[in-house]
């Protein structure tokens, strides 16, 4: 075949055309419940209606079991809906896992709902185990609609607040180098406070512990970077420098506190 008669070359926009999205990854399943979880379950349901039948409305399981993401040393982690405000907390060892049970008044979390940080978040995906006349129903709804408007936004007060609290802990901690396992405690308490005042800064809801890395790194890589070499140097003064860029890019656009003389 000689130049002639051979076909026209494509151009890069005809090939472009042909070439296929490329697909999302496929969503990964959930985490199998660890053994034994439902006949622990059951236990926990059954001691709660035992103890509270009289004035029970609902049961809410929520946290990791509810997000079908329990582990062996995850906890069951349940909200017992009670008429009037007589509320309580225990921790129980039910079966296989412990059972921690909030006792709380159904007018007190629908008031709570309005400004709590937490508790949209973790009632939305709650899994209702025992539902007296839809009212369980009802609050997950609630919550879901609390959850659609975002949270509250920080005011600039709060957030010099959040800025001047953070550099406080890490100043503590420059200050007794010469007590290393101090520092190393007071650094701690730094990055949990620096970690609550991003969600908060950036106006996200929280998410649970185990997801906080996670989310900071699928909104703002470079931040996720920082933090996880801050949780993984070798040294106190490599955790001291790593600590200090990470608040600095964190409150970047948030004023010092005023001065006065």
């Amino acid at each position: 075949m000689d130049a002639s008669t051979a076909p026209p070359t494509p151009t890069r926009e005809e090939l472009n055309a042909e070439l296929l999205d490329v697909p999302e990854p496929p969503e990964q399943p959930p985490t199998p419940d660890p053994p034994r979880f439902e006949d622990s379950l059951a236990t926990a349901l059954r001691h709660v209606r035992g103890r509270r039948g009289g004035d029970l409305v609902g049961v809410i399981l929520v946290g990791s079991g509810a997000r079908r993401a329990m582990t062996p040393h995850s906890d069951i982690d349940l909200i017992a809906l009670v008429k009037g405000d007589s509320e309580g907390h225990e921790i129980l060892r039910a079966g296989e896992h412990l059972a921690d049970i909030r006792y709380r008044s159904v007018r007190f979390v629908e008031e709570e709902l309005a400004d709590s940080l937490q508790l949209a978040p973790l009632l939305r995906k709650g899994r209702i185990l025992f539902d007296h006349e839809g009212i369980a129903a009802n609050l997950i709804e609630q919550a879901n609609q609390r959850f659609r408007k975002g949270p509250p936004p920080a005011t600039m007060n709060e957030q010099i607040r959040l800025k001047a609290e953070c550099f406080h802990w890490l100043g503590k901690a420059q200050d007794l180098t010469d007590r290393p396992a101090t520092a190393q405690y007071l650094l701690t308490v730094f990055f949990e406070e620096c970690t609550m005042a991003f969600f908060r800064l950036r106006g996200f809801w929280l998410t649970a512990p185990a997801e906080a890395h996670r989310f900071m790194a699928s909104r703002e890589p470079a931040l996720a970077d920082l933090a996880a070499r801050f949780l993984t140097v070798a040294t106190l003064a490599e955790r001291l420098t790593i600590g200090r860029q990470f608040a600095e890019l964190l409150f970047k656009d948030v004023p010092n506190p005023a001065r006065i003389d």
